[in-house]
């Protein structure tokens, strides 16, 4: 019992095994073609041995059955014939001893069992040597001498009948269905044995099959999580199976040509209208920078102009930041590759932005301490610190603080900015990286801003192999995680430099809105952008 049970338990890590994938641990997934298929091919395997282990046995019993039947008549008849040859000329005496020699039930395992005419007792076989049953007490059969076998418990009996000198000898010849029993018996443990290892083998060959004929659907899968909008010109690869899956995959990329051209038109749309419309704008400033310095105008007037030129300015970061996104998008942007350390970066530009965040009583806490070096464009990672402190200082109250933080994990370079806002919506969280996006509640200009903020991060983290996630703290407000592929070590013939302290001043024309802080927000307040 303890063999059976250690015996299923491996065939049940077989099975599991079978369902794993040979490069990972990867299980699959119960909604999965390839686990549907390998179900549907186990039952189908399963049913299919057990109609077959089914009729195999019955039709097993049946010829058994038939066998030993067969074996009986013909032994009836026999002994049949023997008495009707011999007991008419060397008497009953002469003929038992002759059967007993012959046939020797005994040691044979059978029964034998003659009946003179008058009912009385010729012969009685001996209790045989397996001990299967006990010839004394087997009940007389009713002499119908019809062929037709009889079934008495474990015993099967055919009766046959000799006429000598006119009366009627009754046969009776039996034997025990242990042995065909046996047989059976050790047939079901086998199908208990070989069922399983056959659905074992069956499963983990259909997985393996199931495998081979999707593969051109994994590659598929895997090229089109590779394309983004930064990569659009990258194809699906083609499987030339000339099949519905090829097929497929050539639909797809025509979809994604679609995309792309698309796409494109919209980028050159940006571009251009954000390029053609820089040129009026300065033109627009400047006018009216001079109508505000003349002296006779009225102080009303010189009041609109003023908020008009407010406006302009917001107008011409607006553009500027349009115009930016879509070269970092399209990646006509020039970027200057050096390696830095993150965290001297991080540092020097918290100590700037300090002198904005003190007119809102806001303290900027810097906790990069340890040495984070990467490789990139040092002037446009500035810009995203200081978009993101930007953003912390719009949405934080008087007398909050700000915290930034530089680590690596998992070989990345992780740039932390938590505020003490009111956090951000969870219906918007998806949606504060995408251009212009605002939730309802702040569609208004009591944050000033031109909602590109947290786009130009996102580009900018896209444009160096990064990202960029928005999440709200349980203890209250929004932590903004900036990841970026650590710098590889550094050569012995090259020692690392760290060029952080040669950074250009603080540049923030792309990024810092205009000068009017925000107003502290109430819990569940705006998007950010």
């Amino acid at each position: 019992m303890r063999n059976s049970e250690g015996r299923m338990r491996n065939w049940q890590r077989l099975l599991f095994s079978a369902f794993r994938t040979p490069h990972s641990a990867f299980r699959i997934a119960s909604r999965s073609i390839t686990f549907r298929l390998v179900a549907w091919h186990a039952g189908i395997s399963l049913l299919v041995c057990a109609g077959f282990g089914l009729y195999t046995y019955f039709g097993l019993s049946y010829f058994l059955r038939l066998a030993r039947t067969d074996t009986l008549e013909r032994r009836a008849r026999e002994i049949a014939a023997i008495l009707a040859t011999h007991v008419g000329r060397e008497g009953e005496p002469y003929t038992i001893d002759l059967i007993k020699t012959g046939y020797a039930p005994e040691h044979n395992d059978r029964f034998i069992r003659i009946r003179r005419p008058d009912g009385t007792l010729l012969y009685l076989s001996g209790t045989p040597s397996d001990r299967a049953f006990n010839p004394a007490t087997v009940p007389l059969l009713p002499g119908t001498d019809d062929g037709r076998p009889v079934t008495l418990g474990n015993l099967l009996f055919v009766q046959s009948s000799a006429v000598v000198d006119g009366r009627r000898y009754l046969v009776d010849c039996g034997g025990s269905k242990l042995p065909d029993s046996q047989v059976l018996r050790g047939f079901l443990v086998m199908l208990g044995f070989g069922v399983p290892l056959i659905l074992l083998v069956v499963v983990a060959g259909g997985a393996v099959l199931v495998r081979q004929a999707l593969r051109p659907v994994r590659r598929i899968i895997d090229g089109a999580k590779a394309i983004t909008s930064s990569n659009l010109g990258q194809r699906l690869p083609v499987a030339r199976t000339s099949d519905e899956i090829e097929h497929l995959s050539v639909v797809l990329n025509q979809m994604i040509a679609r995309l792309e051209e698309a796409l494109q038109h919209s980028q050159r749309f940006s571009a251009d209208a954000s390029h053609e419309l820089r040129t009026p704008l300065t033109i627009m400033r400047v006018e009216l920078e001079s109508i505000g310095q003349e002296t006779l105008l009225d102080p009303a007037i010189r009041e609109k102009i003023a908020s008009i030129l407010e406006e302009t300015d917001r107008m011409g970061k607006m553009v500027e930041g349009l115009l930016a996104i879509s070269r970092l998008d399209t990646g006509e942007a020039v970027i200057n590759v050096t390696r830095f350390d993150l965290a001297t970066l991080v540092a020097a530009t918290a100590e700037q932005i300090a002198l904005i965040a003190e007119e809102k009583h806001i303290a900027i806490h810097c906790l990069a301490t340890e040495p984070v070096e990467v490789v990139g464009d040092r002037f446009r990672l500035q810009q995203v610190i200081v978009n993101l402190l930007d953003n912390a200082i719009k949405y934080s109250p008087s007398g909050g603080r700000i915290l930034l933080d530089t680590s690596t994990a998992r070989g990345e370079a992780l740039l932390e900015v938590t505020d003490a806002g009111p956090g951000i919506p969870p219906e918007a969280l998806p949606h504060v990286f995408e251009r212009f996006f605002r939730a309802d509640s702040v569609r208004t200009h009591s944050v000033n801003g031109t909602g590109l903020g947290l786009s130009i991060v996102r580009s900018i983290c896209l444009a160096h192999g990064g990202s960029v996630a928005a999440g709200n703290r349980p203890e209250g407000g929004c932590r903004i995680t900036v990841r970026l592929p650590l710098a590889p070590p550094p050569s012995r013939s090259a020692p690392p430099r760290d060029e952080a302290s040669l950074a250009p001043t603080l540049s923030l024309s792309l990024s810092l809105e205009p000068s009017t802080l925000p107003t502290p927000q109430r819990p569940g307040g705006p998007a950010r952008n």
